[in-house]
């Protein structure tokens, strides 16, 4: 047991300082803020916020996007807001007619409208169908967001690039969670609060 609570704990204390540093860098608060008020402008404008990632990006793609029609804090009329992760009958027919590489820049193409925000959530920075999404993005009029790990997005220019100072997958995962309910809790409380 007491191997077991060694591991929890080393485990803790990494999540603990990969977060303390981004609460120590400014240059990355200021994009995380900077993103919040991108999509609470998109709100304002009738747009809406869209997510998209592979594995447990995925998820943090589908429960991001979740957050915003749902609720966050409290009870409110729901937010347009969309995942390209969920659909598996589209992830499959996109996937076999198109290729893996097409499956998010395929939908994006059909549901995205000029204003709207584009999140692509990738820990590696490198996954080929995000960067395909965003290499069209701009095509669309669609601001786009990286978030990723410390490497950066490779091979497509983004908007906005959020880095989390990790190259661990889990930490990097851990940290897009954190900044991902910031926008959530931020643009509810804004727009219908602020």
């Amino acid at each position: 047991m007491e191997h077991v609570n060694h591991f929890f704990a080393e485990s803790v204390r990494d999540s603990i300082s990969v977060k303390q540093a981004v609460l120590e860098d400014a240059a990355i608060q200021a994009q995380v803020c900077q993103v919040g008020e991108l999509m609470l402008q998109a709100y304002r404008s009738g747009k809406k916020v869209i997510f998209a990632g592979n594995g447990g990006s995925a998820a943090d793609a589908q429960h991001l996007a979740a957050e915003f029609v749902s609720r966050f804090e409290f009870d409110r009329p729901g937010l347009p807001s969309l995942s390209l992760s969920t659909d598996t009958s589209m992830l499959t027919a996109i996937g076999n007619d198109y290729g893996y590489e097409k499956l998010f820049s395929r939908q994006l193409a059909a549901q995205a409208q000029p204003g709207d925000v584009f999140v692509g959530i990738t820990t590696s920075g490198r996954s080929k169908n995000i960067i395909e999404a965003f290499k069209i993005a701009g095509d669309l009029g669609v601001k786009t967001v990286g978030l990723c790990g410390a490497a950066g997005i490779e091979g497509a220019p983004v908007d906005y690039e959020v880095k989390v100072p990790s190259t661990k997958t889990a930490r990097i995962q851990e940290v897009h969670i954190v900044i991902g309910h910031y926008w959530c809790g931020f643009v509810e409380r804004m727009y219908f609060k602020g």
